[in-house]
Formats: structure tokens, C-alpha cells, sequence
């Protein structure tokens, strides 16, 4: 003899008498709300019952062979998710927390796992006055300031501080903190819950240093000419190299550097004459960037840039006898003109 095991028959039977409607069963699962049972393939003809044994006496509204094959595991339901409270003040004995689910996956989540948050842990600074009686911030640690000798000095007799560094946590009627397993029932005895890390006592916290804007400065440029180039020098000391940007136009040049102290340089240069962007190049070095300016013709250029002023006589000549224009010139440099002349 065998045993059925389908849900809601279990009796033994013949495997040589089984016929296709031998058996009577539950083809759906148990369904137990709030006291009342049923089962929920037929719980529209078989009205819910109270007691177990009634329970148990519910027929099957199914009939077929018997079976003695194991039966399939229904999945696990997913458990409820957690809920984080978050405390956002405890001081003056008014504590305010806000709720939000903990381990949910977002749609994003689903895609891409969420790194863990981080919590950054206060610190006590040790140069600023504590008043007599304050409270150390931490949680969990309800030591009050006496004097920096038994609170703040190293190896005072109460400068260690044991504190719980991660939120309070509400869980299913459970509390605890994230930081550590213990969870009670009680709110009396989550606020007894002993701190699970030791440190430094904060009761003045540090201020946190704010973030340094970035600052437009002005550089020195310096140039010269040949008769077929113009080198210009930009002063700007340890530019990084990897973050500026220089772009070389017919009549234009762009720089943007970015420099030391979040210091930055930008300017557009609009240039005398055409350049061949071609044959033209940059270079950085550690206190300037070179320019190598390739002329579309051999004119001279009166000076790096183009301008509105009344320029009168000026005159931007080849050679290096002057300061203006000629900065970085190692040679002599004559046109075919001068050059031909005794």
C-alpha cells in the first residue's frame, strides 16, 4: 500500500486499483487570515471555518489518481522590509526621527547594486571652550563635561567614550541600531542598549572645512616673432596639463588652465595675423605653457593680439633688442629684406 499525497486526501491506497477519480483533493495552498481558514482553489464553494479539525475536514474539490510523489515546495514569501529610523536631534530631550525603508531595491537598484551608505562620525575640537555640564553628542553616551582633564585629555580618567556610531533602527516592534545586533522590544530598553564602539567624547564638533570655489586669476604673456612664427609665453606656474585645455584657431587662440588652489586661467587671444592651426603647437612646462604659432604670411605683427587703440609708430620688429615682444629669443632673426642688406 501506498500513501497519497496530495493536499487533502493523504490515505493509503492500491497502486494496481487507482483509478482517474479515486482521489478527492486541494490543488491551491491553505489560507490562513485573521482566525479563519480556508483553502484558495475552492474558497468561494467551501466557506472559511475557524476551528483546525474543521479545517482538516474541508473536500477536496478536485478528483484524480493517487499519488505518492513528493510535493513541490511552494517559493518563500519575501520578507516585509525593514524600516530605518533616523534621529535628526536629541538635544533638550526633544528627539525627532524619520522613517524609511531599508533594502528595498529601487529600479536603478535592480540594475546596479547601491553602495552601502556612509556615515561620517563627528569629531571633537579639541581647541574650542566646552561649557561645565555639556553632554557628549554622541549617542548612546550621556557623559557632561567637568574639564578637559578628565573629558578631552588622552588617558583622563572619563575621556573614553562609548557610543553607537551607525542610526537607530524600528523593525517589526524590534529596536536596535544598525551599528550593532542587539534589538529589544521595550523603547525603555533600546535607550539602555550599551554602545558598541569606543572613542573620543565629541562635545564641541569640528567644523568641516568648505569646499574651496574656484577662482579666475590673470597670468603674464610674453612673445616674440621670426619671420614664419610667433611664440608666445603664458605664465601660469604648474597648469595642469591634463585638465586644461589650449585650442589653436586660424585667428584665434582658447586657454582655459586650470592651476594650483583652484585657481583658473581663461582667455581667447584674437591674434594679429592668420596662423596655419596645422603647424602650430603648445607645450607645457612647470611655470608656463609655450605657444608656437605657425604664420599664414611673413608680415610682422605689431602685436599678439588685435586692437582698437591708435597704435601711432609702434612698430613690432624681428630680433631681440627690445623687452616687448622679443622675451625668449636666443638669436638674432632678419626677414629676406634685412638679411640682404650689408
Amino acid at each position: 500500500m501506498a500513501r497519497c499525497t496530495h493536499k487533502g486526501c493523504g490515505q493509503d491506497y492500491d497502486p494496481e486499483n487507482n483509478g482517474p477519480e479515486s482521489c478527492t483533493f486541494h490543488t491551491g495552498a491553505p489560507v490562513f487570515h485573521e482566525g479563519s481558514k480556508s483553502w484558495s482553489c475552492c474558497s468561494d464553494v467551501n466557506k472559511p471555518v475557524l476551528d483546525f479539525d474543521d479545517f482538516l475536514k474541508i473536500p477536496g474539490c478536485t478528483k484524480g489518481q493517487h499519488t505518492d510523489e513528493a510535493p513541490q515546495v511552494a517559493p518563500k514569501a519575501q520578507p516585509a522590509p525593514q524600516v530605518e529610523l533616523k534621529m535628526t536631534s536629541s538635544r533638550g530631550g526633544a528627539e525627532t526621527y524619520s522613517s524609511a525603508p531599508v533594502g528595498v531595491p529601487s529600479a536603478a537598484a535592480s540594475r546596479e547594486a547601491t553602495p552601502a551608505p556612509k556615515f561620517e562620525e563627528e569629531e571633537d575640537d579639541l581647541t574650542a571652550p566646552v561649557t561645565v555640564g555639556t553632554t557628549c553628542r554622541h549617542t548612546g553616551c550621556s557623559a557632561e563635561y567637568e574639564s578637559d582633564e578628565l573629558h578631552r585629555t588622552e588617558g583622563g580618567a572619563a575621556a573614553e567614550c562609548t557610543y553607537h556610531p551607525k542610526p537607530p533602527i524600528f523593525h517589526e516592534g524590534s529596536k536596535g541600531y544598525l551599528c550593532c545586533k542587539r534589538r529589544v522590544l521595550e523603547f525603555d530598553e533600546f535607550l539602555k542598549i550599551e554602545g558598541c564602539k569606543k572613542g573620543r567624547h565629541v562635545f564641541v564638533p569640528k567644523q568641516k572645512a568648505e569646499p574651496q570655489e574656484e577662482q579666475f586669476t590673470e597670468c603674464r604673456i610674453d612673445h616674440y616673432q621670426t619671420p614664419s612664427e610667433v611664440h608666445a609665453s603664458i605664465f601660469a606656474k604648474k597648469a595642469d596639463a591634463e585638465t586644461s585645455t589650449v585650442t589653436i584657431e586660424e585667428n584665434q587662440v582658447f586657454l582655459d588652465l586650470y592651476l594650483p588652489t583652484k585657481k583658473r586661467f581663461r582667455k581667447t587671444l584674437n591674434l594679429w595675423g592668420p596662423v596655419n592651426p596645422e603647424e602650430s603647437s603648445y607645450k607645457f612646462f612647470g611655470t608656463k605653457l609655450e605657444l608656437k604659432l605657425k604664420k599664414k604670411d611673413i608680415r610682422s605683427w605689431t602685436l599678439l593680439e588685435k586692437t582698437d587703440r591708435d597704435l601711432g609708430n609702434i612698430n613690432f620688429t624681428f630680433g631681440v633688442g627690445g623687452r616687448t615682444g622679443t622675451i625668449g629669443a636666443k638669436e638674432l632673426v632678419l626677414d629676406d629684406v634685412n638679411r640682404a642688406r650689408p
